[in-house]
């Protein structure tokens, strides 16, 4: 059995989330299962598959979830996480709100390195971008952003940049 530090192609992780997301798809918001991580990037070689994505029929999206697989591990986040293996392939299900869903997306996307520099960015300006994706607060504690990617980025003062230029 591959181990989490095995790699796969890209074309076996696109597959892999292809046929999560036409599992999950009908039991989610519209337009609210898509896929992040390294796959939305376009990396050439990927870890896991990543899914953002918002309950629409809550009961019925979690009976498919545990249809694909049985979670292999606890999941660190409760119910904002689950983690599967499809097709012996690690699948992490990010389940969020409307509120939430631009932060998320954005964070679980990445890179780590895109991710520390919009953080540090964030900090060096007196905000602060919360990894849990309840957007991005300044020095009041008033969310400022975090409806849209593109709005993190705007009240960052940084132009946008598309998935795959998050290197």
């Amino acid at each position: 059995m591959p181990n989490e530090s095995t790699k796969y192609t890209i074309e076996m992780g696109r597959k892999v989330a292809e046929l999560v997301i036409k599992r999950l798809e009908p039991y989610c918001k519209p337009a609210r299962c898509v896929v992040a991580g390294s796959i939305r990037r376009g990396a050439p070689m990927v870890h896991d598959v990543d899914i953002v994505l918002i309950p629409g029929d809550s009961w019925n999206l979690y009976q498919e979830i545990l249809a694909l697989n049985k979670p292999f591990k606890p999941s660190p986040d409760g119910p904002k996480i689950k983690k599967i293996r499809v097709g012996g392939m690690p699948v992490d299900l990010y389940i969020t709100d409307e509120r939430e869903w631009a932060t998320i997306l954005l964070i679980r996307t990445g890179s780590v390195a895109n991710n520390i520099r919009l953080c540090t960015r964030a900090k060096d300006i007196g905000f602060q971008l919360k990894a849990d994706g309840s957007g991005l607060f300044n020095q009041f504690n008033k969310r400022i952003a975090g409806d849209t990617e593109m709005s993190i980025y705007g009240a960052l003062g940084l132009p946008y940049q598309n998935p795959d230029e998050r290197r």
